[in-house]
């Protein structure tokens, strides 16, 4: 019988407050009938965009208002079904929710088209005459500033038509990845059947017994060499649609493409990728220190995900990590505190396990509504560390919502995991500040440091790959399975320097799904960098900087990420919040270096 209870036998308390947004399904169908019919209001417009101040005034706060509603009638059904995903009715509700976005994004299309038919100029005169348009300035802006990289109407429209075709690469790859493939069976350490999968596959490497782990590691990597014709093809070809793509919207790169959309400059990508290559010692170190506290001869790629700890950390109860959490968060100030002590005392989080729930973690809600918190708490840290991680997130979305319109309440990935990784690093700082015991501080530390390997240097690390692989493409090289290969194991040569770098590990490119999202992880790694250099900076300034930080959670993307991110005081122009954020690893890690002995 399974230990994992129904939905119904878990206490209200620790669900979410979904009735918030609407008291009933009926309620829920009222305002997707609503929101459909204005949906068509929309339609109207076309072609009418620009033809006086007030006519785009209207169309503007006319889509800001049905994008709202949409938003907060998908969010519902998506949360609903994520409380149990086998429920049908859910389902049913979360696709028809889907739908409408779908139509509704449809509606909206021809909105920015038509606004790059005006010049800058021309917008500032018809703010002259209609003063609420300087509301959409910035907006404006970003419209106009992509107009060299927007074709005709035809083309556009048989961009968008072939965009399914051009991202059936990254469906093929999840499909095989998720559905079809089928990884072995391996004889555990009590002579049991352990079962891997693509969820269990990490976790299993961080099991005590070194040749269980092996076993995993292999049986896992020989599944992924079967199918290696597959994986390589639909890889190259994802590499090369993005590569035509950008061709076709007049971009040199692929990377630039990317990179344009949130108006990031490539040279900040070089600059972190210059910036971990000088400090690689300091991963160099972490293996090492890993060896050691393994006692092995070599270091493993099966070794890699092992704590350094060596054993499982202590329980931490909800309530527990609860009250961590709030006191870390002091340093930015009574009112965040007591807004984030609210917030879970108000049910924004859903805390437990139940049958059929979706996995992981997340922060939703929407501009209307409350923060939600999906969690699957397992009473330990890395749970606690979850849960200060998704607060981040909600209460940078709260703050947003309450300073801005609704145009601005969305942020880019660029800046998206900043305010969640302040928040680890305030937790980190208060722990060792605060708990004498030395195991649950090698614990606190161990949580710290992987999560820098494994985002600001592994992210990195993948960034590079993708980068090579694209460059290859645009010169007209060649690309193949032993090319990835090749190129993948250079890196992680490079990168793990004192472990033993076999041939399946130079596959493990196959893993990685979010190369068929090309040039996304690096925003992993300079997010880290950031939120790690602004927690630096506010223990080092105090008051003035958390405020700094504040006014950028409130800004939401009012302004472009760099300028939202100097607003914070970091400039992610230079290597100075990369090179900050590593010696904070470093200095974690010699605090480690002194426990462990």
């Amino acid at each position: 019988m399974s230990s994992v209870p129904e939905r119904s036998e878990v206490d209200e308390e620790y669900t979410w407050d979904l009735e918030s947004i609407y008291a009933s399904d009926d309620d829920w169908e009222a305002a997707y009938e609503g929101v459909a019919q204005r949906v068509e209001e929309l339609a109207a417009y076309e072609g009418q965009v620009t033809d006086d101040a007030a006519t785009l005034l209207d169309v503007l706060e006319l889509r800001d208002a049905v994008m709202r509603e949409v938003s907060t009638v998908a969010a519902y059904a998506r949360m609903r079904r994520d409380e149990d995903t086998t429920d049908q009715h859910y389902q049913a509700l979360t696709a028809r929710a889907q739908s409408l976005a779908a139509d509704a994004q449809s509606a909206a299309s021809f909105i920015d088209p038509e606004i790059q038919e005006l010049t800058r100029e021309e917008f500032e005169a018809m703010v002259e005459t209609e003063p609420d348009l300087e509301t959409y300035d910035h907006y404006v802006d970003d419209v106009l500033r992509m107009k060299p990289h927007t074709r005709s109407a035809e083309v556009e429209e048989l961009l968008a038509d072939l965009s399914e075709v051009t991202g059936a690469t990254g469906e093929v790859y999840n499909m095989l990845s998720n559905a079809d493939m089928a990884f072995p069976t391996v004889e555990g350490p009590d002579g049991d059947s352990v079962e891997i999968t693509q969820s269990n596959f990490t976790n299993l490497l961080k099991r005590p017994d070194r040749e269980f782990r092996r076993r995993v590691y292999e049986g896992y990597f020989d599944e992924w060499e079967s199918m290696r014709n597959t994986v390589a093809t639909a890889y190259k070809n994802s590499v090369k649609a993005d590569v035509k793509t950008a061709q076709a919207r007049h971009y040199d790169t692929a990377r630039e493409a990317a990179l344009d959309g949130p108006n990031v400059p490539v040279e900040v990508y070089d600059t972190l990728v210059e910036s971990v290559h000088d400090n690689l010692e300091k991963l160099h170190r972490h293996a090492e220190l890993k060896r050691e506290a393994l006692d092995v001869d070599d270091l493993r790629m099966w070794d890699l995900y092992m704590p350094l700890t060596g054993d499982e950390g202590p329980d931490i109860e909800y309530e527990r990590a609860t009250d961590y959490v709030v006191d870390s968060l002091a340093p930015l100030g009574e009112e965040y505190q007591s807004r984030v002590a609210e917030g879970l005392d108000s049910r924004w989080v859903d805390v437990y396990e139940n049958e059929g729930k979706q996995s992981g973690a997340y922060s939703g809600g929407t501009y209307d509504t409350q923060p939600f918190i999906l969690m699957n708490y397992q009473d330990d840290i890395s749970s606690m560390y979850t849960l200060a991680h998704e607060l981040g997130h909600s209460m940078h979305s709260e703050l947003t919502t309450e300073e801005q319109p609704y145009v601005y309440s969305n942020y880019e990935i660029f800046v998206a995991e900043v305010a969640s990784t302040v928040n680890e690093a305030l937790l980190t700082r208060h722990l060792l500040e605060t708990v004498d015991d030395p195991e649950f501080r090698k614990h606190v530390l161990n949580e710290f440091l992987e999560r820098v390997r494994s985002t600001l240097y592994r992210q990195t690390l993948f960034a590079e790959f993708e980068h090579e692989t694209h460059r290859l493409e645009e010169a007209g090289e060649p690309l193949t399975a032993d090319r990835f290969d090749e190129i993948y194991r250079g890196l992680k040569d490079e990168y793990y320097d004192p472990a033993v770098v076999d041939d399946r590990i130079a596959r493990e490119w196959m893993r990685i799904p979010h190369f068929y999202r090309a040039f996304y992880v690096y925003q992993y790694a300079t997010g880290i960098s950031a939120a790690l250099a602004i927690t630096d900076r506010i223990f080092e300034r105090g008051q003035a900087a958390a405020d700094d930080y504040l006014e950028f959670l409130r800004r939401g993307s009012r302004e472009y990420p760099l300028e939202l991110l100097r607003t914070a005081g970091v400039d992610m122009s230079t290597s100075e919040p990369i090179d900050r954020a590593l010696a904070m690893y470093g200095d974690r890690l010699d605090e480690m270096e002194t426990l462990l002995e």
